[in-house]
């Protein structure tokens, strides 16, 4: 690696490309003389083969967007591993860490139908799609009528699913949508020659993944000068809400294929974490809130739980 140089790697998805575009922006208004090259790299998790990525997926989500960028990093293929927090197991792979994170984006996620409908307003009997299995249970708690059916690919290929599928509705987050530069206004949705209504849906019911909306920069461990460039871009709240919801789920061996919601908040010193954790069989789930130092992340996470598993 040149001095002058920094190498990002993330994924090819124009969601992801446009991540890393944030990140390396940030860097070159920070560093004036820094090169910044992007390096595309294919995940488990983008395989266009069905069948592998289906065998993937069925032994567990964990890494499937990660793991090859993470190796390439640690190959010194890349100095720099963008990622959307949530995508990140919650334990790190030996040898890397978190060495910084951006401003989070709205947790919210949205349900998008092709009618003026919201979630109470659906057909009875209607088919949404998502393919997150919190979603799904989260779906199931509030309309168990519905007919939840899997959704895979990007972001541009679910809307374009959503426009000649027979289903009333698909769950997205909303953080991608706008980084996508996807016009929300109104509660409408306009895409190549669609348009769709769009309902934020109640955190209160919905609560996020954990990392939900964050970008994530990983390094290599014992990489001070990568450390260096990207601290500039840090959002320390950010990072302590970040550190916070990952503890929870590291306690609560729970990654992105387990039906978890986590968030935290930072108002001034004080954190508030809520958490919501679905049994695979149950139809509710076991909830809980609590609050303290925001120095307190992790302490807070554990305490969380707790409360949780004491219900």
């Amino acid at each position: 690696m040149k001095p002058s140089q920094i190498v990002i790697g993330t994924r090819g998805s124009k969601l992801a490309q446009a991540q890393a575009r944030m990140v390396s922006d940030g860097l070159r208004a920070r560093w004036a003389d820094l090169a910044v090259e992007t390096k595309i790299i294919t995940t488990s998790g983008d395989e266009n083969n069905r069948k592998i990525r289906d065998a993937v997926q069925s032994a567990g989500r964990k890494g499937l967007f990660t793991a090859e960028i993470e190796r390439a990093l640690l190959a010194g293929d890349v100095d720099l591993a963008v990622h959307s927090a949530k995508d990140l197991p919650s334990e790190l792979t030996a040898g890397t860490e978190i060495a910084a994170v951006l401003p989070r984006a709205p947790v919210d996620d949205v349900l998008i139908s092709i009618m003026p409908w919201d979630l109470h307003s659906l057909p009875a009997n209607g088919i949404v799609a998502t393919g997150s299995v919190r979603r799904k249970h989260q779906l199931r708690w509030k309309r168990p009528d519905l007919e939840i059916v899997d959704l895979r690919g990007n972001v541009m290929t679910r809307l374009r699913k959503l426009a000649i599928d027979q289903w009333h509705a698909i769950i997205l987050a909303r953080a991608g949508l706008e980084r996508l530069g996807l016009e929300t206004k109104e509660r409408r949705l306009r895409f190549e020659e669609s348009e769709f209504s769009i309902e934020v849906l109640p955190q209160e019911f919905f609560l996020p993944a954990g990392g939900q909306g964050v970008i994530a920069m990983q390094v290599r461990s014992g990489d001070d000068r990568a450390r260096m460039l990207v601290e500039p871009l840090n959002d320390f709240d950010t990072r302590l809400c970040l550190r916070a919801e990952r503890e929870f789920l590291r306690l609560l061996h729970g990654d992105c294929n387990q039906p978890v919601g986590v968030l935290a908040i930072v108002d001034g010193a004080i954190m508030k974490i809520r958490g919501q954790v679905f049994d695979l069989e149950a139809t509710t789930p076991r909830k809980g809130s609590i609050e303290g130092p925001s120095e307190d992340a992790e302490q807070l996470a554990a305490r969380l739980l707790e409360q949780i598993n004491g219900e």
